[in-house]
This record gives structure tokens, sequence and C-alpha cells, in this order.
């Protein structure tokens, strides 16, 4: 199994731990740090076609900065960081992704589910990012106690990953 499906069929198995616990979801367990660990990693590509947007290098410092808060813990920090950057470059899908899981950090799962949405609209809906949209929503709906919603935001997961085309 190549690692991306292994790390895909990792968080699907984390997220069905957690679904027939009377109510407690997987999400509820998570810590914020854990949701965002989780998924960064399923972002990670492996064997399949990753499309990545041109970078605006004006907001090299923003990112840059936004890691640095969100390393520390200090979401709001991070988000303002990330808010800047939006206003630079809105349509920037790999943005408004890191806004909804800096959202979901904070527990705002309305504006989580708004951002993964919009990145996933204006994303290339393959790969890692469109993953981390996807398993966004599902934690969101989970924390809204919509366990038919976030049953097919995990479906949806796996659809994301599409095989590079062969080369000869």
């Amino acid at each position: 199994m190549t690692r991306t499906l292994a790390i895909i069929a990792l968080c699907l198995l984390l997220a069905a731990c957690g679904s027939g616990n009377g109510g407690s979801t997987s999400a509820r367990r998570l810590t914020a740090a854990q949701m965002l660990q989780q998924l960064r990693a399923a972002g990670q590509t492996g064997n399949e076609l990753d499309v990545q947007p041109l970078r605006d290098p004006q907001v090299a410092d923003l990112r840059a900065s936004a890691t640095l808060s969100e390393n520390r813990g200090d979401y709001p920090a991070a988000i303002a960081a990330i808010t800047r950057a939006l206003a630079i470059t809105p349509d920037d899908p790999d943005l408004l992704q890191w806004r909804a899981e800096l959202a979901l950090a904070s527990k705002d799962w309305p504006l989580a589910e708004q951002f993964a949405a919009r990145s996933y609209e204006k994303g290339p809906k393959l790969g890692g990012l469109c993953r981390r949209s996807w398993m966004t929503r599902q934690f969101a709906r989970e924390e809204r106690g919509d366990a038919t919603g976030a049953a097919t935001a995990r479906q949806q997961v796996g659809v994301c990953a599409v095989p590079p085309p062969v080369r000869m």
C-alpha cells in the first residue's frame, strides 16, 4: 500500500473509532494540535497527481509568521497572519484551507466548514488539499452533531486520490 493510501486509511480508521461511542466523536477527543496534525498528514502526497498553485511572493512572510504562531499554539496570531495573506490573494486554496484548519482549532465549526468549502471550490479537487478540505468538514460536522454530513465528508476523502498519468 502506498504511503498516501496508508495515511488515508489511518485517518479514516481514527475517524471511525469514535463514531459509535454514545454521541462522542473522534474530533471531540482530539486536541486542536492533534486535529491539525491529522489534517496535515492527510495533505501529504505519495504516488498521485498533485497540483500546486503558483505562490505569491508577497505572502511568504505572512505564511512564515502564521507557521511560527501556529507552532507556538497562538492560533489568534496565526489567524491574523493568514487573514492578511488572504487579503492579498483571496482565492488561494491553500490559504483558504489553512484558515479553515485554524477555525477548526479555534472551535469555530461553521467557519471551518465555510473556509474548507471555499478551498475545495477554488482548489484542484484532488490530492492532499482535497483530503484536508473534506477532513476539516468531517471534523466540523461531527462537532456539530451532523453524523450524516460527517459520513458523507469521510467518504469524499477517498475520492481525492487520483493516480498520476503514466509516463513512458
